[in-house]
This record gives C-alpha cells, sequence and structure tokens, in this order.
C-alpha cells in the first residue's frame, strides 16, 4: 500500500518562507508525477504547482516567483518551497502522486497526503 506523509506546514508571519515537504513510501514501481493542492476554508481545492518526471513545472499564476516544486526521485518525495508569503496563502496544501506500484505497473493511481496547515500571519 503507497502512503504519502507530508510535514513543513505552521504559522508564519507574511513575507516570510517555510518549505513543504511530502514522501512516498510502499511498494512503488514509478512516479509518474508530483503536484502541491491547497484547500482554504470555503473554497475548492486548487492546484498550486506541479512537476511531472523529467517535464516542466508549473505553477498557479497566484504563486509564480514566489513558489518553487522539486522532487528528488530516489527519495520518492517533493518539496514545496514557498517564500514572500502572503495571507491569502493560507490553506490546507496537499501533496498529490500518480504513482505506478510494484503489484501492477499497468495501471497508474493518484494518491494524496494527509494535508497539512499553512497559516500565514500576524
Amino acid at each position: 500500500q503507497v502512503q504519502l506523509v507530508e510535514s513543513g506546514g505552521g504559522l508564519v508571519q507574511p513575507g516570510g518562507s517555510l518549505k513543504l515537504s511530502c514522501a512516498a513510501s510502499g511498494n512503488i514501481f514509478s512516479i509518474n508525477s508530483w503536484a502541491w493542492y491547497r484547500q482554504a476554508p470555503g473554497n475548492q481545492r486548487e492546484l498550486v504547482a506541479a512537476i511531472p518526471y523529467g517535464g516542466n513545472t508549473n505553477y498557479a499564476d497566484s504563486v509564480k516567483g514566489r513558489f518553487t516544486i522539486s522532487r528528488d526521485n530516489a527519495k520518492n518525495a517533493v518539496y514545496l518551497q514557498m517564500n514572500s508569503l502572503k495571507p491569502e496563502d493560507t490553506a490546507v496544501y496537499y501533496c498529490n502522486a500518480n504513482i505506478v506500484d510494484d503489484d501492477d505497473i499497468r495501471y497508474e493511481y493518484v494518491y494524496w497526503g494527509q494535508g497539512t496547515q499553512v497559516t500565514v500571519s500576524k
């Protein structure tokens, strides 16, 4: 069974930085793509950033130039470096991965982390 575990959320002042991490464990054959989503109270979950295997990253317009997504294939992990944080970045952040597991390499499944709270406030 594949699991995604996130860490790194917390409380930060406007203008500050945080780095989120997400690690996958289990019978993993390959991780084809990673993404970070976020959901603020009363809002729908939205894509923040995505990084396919060996491809170009893409970002929501609201975080371009401030957030950076990266992946470590050897560690089966993804990161989100968040700089110049704003109060409107406050949300629960979820990592997401498209994974092929060892049990059946014919199929790719979508997995989600449990979410980590990021609060930007004075």
